[in-house]
């Protein structure tokens, strides 16, 4: 199992940070605090693959083309422009030779390794399943109208990963009452969960997007004990369920 969490990042190299506004400056728009959210032990023998730089100076969920995830859809790019909210980040806006240098030297390195980790799972054990965490505040209305789920699971509209893989990922949910939870709803996954997952290659990918407010007090970004503490339980929950389907996979 590999945990890819490619937004937890907020660092902004200061060559960048420059050219940036006092909004793009402070990485709001981070997936704050989900290599804590995911230290548990259920995934004590997974790999992890944490962003350190922020979203604002590459998307490394978005494809190098910049082509849209979600055409007609209000999103972000490989760059973005604004934040969530709208604000502007960019006091100069990075052009086509900038683009390429930081694709080269953030984007391309965290996409090799989670090539390379895929490979190596696949070809040890016969089978890799690629979590992609993500976290947003539950309430963006330039995004989406009315509150996010609070746990958001996208498979490509079911070609990232097997059915069984979702179906027990469902199943784990719809057994409690805390959290809602939609399949394959405003967030299908990105260009991670899409890229990388192909079961017909032992390749099995799946996005997990969690809405802030169940871990964190997501208007001053936070941390929750309390609030994380019971979500954990629901995670923790899912990766089992998930183990025992991997163990299917092997015989």
């Amino acid at each position: 199992m590999l945990v890819s969490i490619p937004h937890n990042g907020s660092r902004i190299p200061e060559a960048i940070a420059s050219s940036m506004t006092s909004h793009g400056r402070t990485s709001r728009d981070t997936d704050w605090f989900l290599d804590r959210l995911y230290d548990i032990p259920e995934l004590s023998d997974a790999s992890m693959l944490v962003a350190e730089y922020s979203r604002y100076v590459i998307d490394l969920n978005r494809p190098d083309s910049n082509e849209s995830l979600y055409p007609g859809q209000t999103t972000t790019g490989l760059i973005p422009l604004q934040r969530f909210d709208g604000e502007p980040i960019w006091e100069s806006v990075p052009g086509v030779e900038e683009t390429a240098n930081r694709i080269e030297t953030f984007w391309r390195p965290y996409h090799r390794q989670i090539e390379s980790e895929l490979d190596r799972m696949v070809q040890e054990f016969g089978v890799a399943v690629l979590i992609e965490a993500h976290s947003i505040e539950s309430q963006l209305p330039r995004l989406f109208e009315g509150s996010l789920a609070d746990f958001n699971i996208g498979t490509d509209l079911g070609k990232s990963c097997g059915t069984a893989l979702s179906d027990s990922v469902m199943d784990v949910l719809k057994s409690q009452s805390q959290y809602t939870h939609v399949l394959n709803g405003r967030f299908v996954g990105g260009f991670i969960t899409r890229n990388y997952g192909e079961p017909s290659r032992g390749r099995h990918s799946i996005q997990f997007e969690l809405s802030q407010v169940n871990y964190m007090d997501e208007l001053n970004k936070i941390w929750d004990d309390a609030k994380a503490a019971q979500v954990q339980v629901v995670i923790r929950n899912i990766i089992s369920r998930i183990k025992v389907w991997v163990k299917t996979q092997q015989n």
